[in-house]
């Protein structure tokens, strides 16, 4: 198989507004420690919620309540939340190149389908 394609579409993805925009604020905000720290706690706290919703097992409270609190405080932070609706951006970017691919390789995944791809 020829990789140029995909070495294309990295190259693509690079220079994308989304992964441009991404990094320029992935740098600011996580070059603050105490901020990149609160950032992997939420991270941590949204894959244990969702590992639990999955599963059809009932979150812990104390880990849905310190997710709601750290959330709150997160998006409060203007260059927090920016960086964090970038980050969302990019990922479902992301994805929807993944779905194209694996529809084009007519590979089952097993992945939800949560829309369609343009």
């Amino acid at each position: 198989m020829d990789y140029s394609s995909a070495h294309q579409l990295a190259r693509v993805i690079r220079e994308s507004e989304e992964y441009r925009t991404y990094h320029t604020l992935k740098d600011e905000v996580m070059g603050d420690e105490a901020t990149a720290a609160m950032i992997r706690e939420y991270r941590r706290l949204q894959i244990s919620l969702q590992m639990s919703a999955m599963s059809g097992q009932e979150a812990a409270s104390e880990d849905v309540q310190r997710f709601s609190a750290l959330s709150s405080l997160l998006f409060a932070n203007p260059a927090v939340s920016q960086f964090l609706l970038a980050e969302m951006r990019l990922q479902q970017a992301l994805a929807d190149i993944f779905k194209i691919v694996t529809e084009a390789a007519d590979v089952e995944t097993g992945m939800p389908d949560f829309g369609t791809v343009g």
